[in-house]
């Protein structure tokens, strides 16, 4: 890692745009522009405690990723999580507790993290997860999510909570998105935005950009469809190719250079939405951010782990602090060696050398 890169006051720049463009995207909507502003002085505090551990010594990053739960009713096409055999179909067991995951709420309000992305899985399956944490008010969580839990006491929740922001997952167009997710999950989807519209809750839309689809999913056509049903931020994901055949499907740099340059233009042109990539242009981010430089993410078990992509972990929650996991040996080795600034073809540098992370975790057993 270069010396002149200061990952925290990139990281904390990162952050105040997401903010700063949230706040744009909901002028018209009294009620969510007050939780906006309250949310902006909460994350300007969380940055100031950051900066000073960062001074101190202690990298703590804004973001974490939970994945609260390894269940899921849906079988999408290329589903990474289900090849890492971190998704299944029957009830987890011995998966983190509700008052597990509480207690890493708390501590991460503490350390400054500034959103918790939850996800899964269907995190909508841990109701009570996720109401716990809109009492949360200080962090933000985004909520990935299908779509098809999403009913009368989820609006009414997310509503009392504006922490609270379902990003529900499509495709594309309806061929596009059923394709992958399964028949009429669109009609769903559609259908979620209306009734999120018509009470004045905000809620952002997840794409996964394929070679197949990146040109449909960056259109004016499909985004100005989202945007009039109130959609107010969109995070276009690369697709992490995790069998051979479906090489073809992850973005390369010219696709990446194109998305790149398409985000630029839609966040001038269109303010009304939030528009983020990732992993995005990893290159002026001095390398990957994941393994706690950026964010890091806890398994439905525990495991603390680089990034959902590369399901790896040294050490367990359970037995550990937020604090203590991100010193742990492979996070460590990872942020102090060339993994995360190596180029790379997909769309997840860990995923296409875990080869390299495996005999990093290997070595440090060893040693152990």
């Amino acid at each position: 890692m270069s010396e002149a890169f200061d990952i925290q006051a990139y990281m904390t720049e990162g952050v105040e745009r997401v903010v700063s463009d949230a706040l744009k995207a909901t002028l018209k909507n009294p009620r969510e522009s007050a939780f906006m502003l309250r949310f902006a002085a909460a994350s300007k505090a969380a940055s100031k405690k950051r900066r000073k551990a960062e001074d101190a010594g202690e990298h703590i990053p804004p973001f974490l990723i939970a994945s609260i739960t390894s269940k899921c009713n849906l079988h999408c096409a290329g589903c990474y999580s289900r090849c890492n055999h971190a998704t299944v179909d029957a009830e987890p067991v011995s998966q983190l507790t509700c008052e597990e995951w509480f207690r890493i709420f708390d501590e991460a309000d503490e350390l400054g993290i500034s959103f918790i992305l939850l996800a899964g899985g269907e995190p909508m399956l841990r109701r009570d997860i996720i109401e716990e944490a809109g009492k949360k008010p200080n962090i933000m969580f985004p909520i990935f999510t299908n779509g098809t839990f999403m009913d009368e006491r989820y609006f009414d929740l997310f509503d009392r909570s504006r922490n609270l922001i379902p990003i529900m997952s499509i495709e594309g167009e309806q061929e596009t998105t059923d394709a992958r997710r399964g028949t009429g999950v669109y009609d769903r989807l559609i259908a979620n935005m209306d009734e999120l519209k018509k009470r004045g809750l905000i809620f952002g839309a997840s794409v996964t950009v394929t070679t197949r689809n990146i040109r449909e999913v960056s259109s004016d056509a499909f985004l100005k469809k989202l945007s009039d049903r109130g959609c107010k931020a969109v995070i276009f994901v690369e697709f992490v190719p995790v069998t051979d055949e479906s090489q073809d499907l992850a973005p390369q740099d010219e696709e990446r250079a194109y998305l790149e340059s398409e985000i630029a233009r839609l966040r001038e042109e269109h303010p009304e939405m939030v528009y983020i990539s990732f992993p995005g242009d990893e290159k002026s981010s001095g390398g990957c951010v994941a393994a706690g430089r950026g964010f890091f993410h806890i398994n439905s078990h525990g495991g603390a782990e680089p990034c959902p992509f590369s399901p790896y972990s040294d050490v367990n929650i359970r037995n550990s602090s937020l604090k203590e996991a991100l010193h742990s040996p492979l996070f460590l080795a990872l942020q102090n060696g060339d993994i995360l600034l190596d180029d790379h073809n997909g769309g997840c540098v860990l995923y296409e050398k875990r080869e390299l992370v495996e005999q990093l975790l290997a070595g440090n057993r060893k040693t152990e």
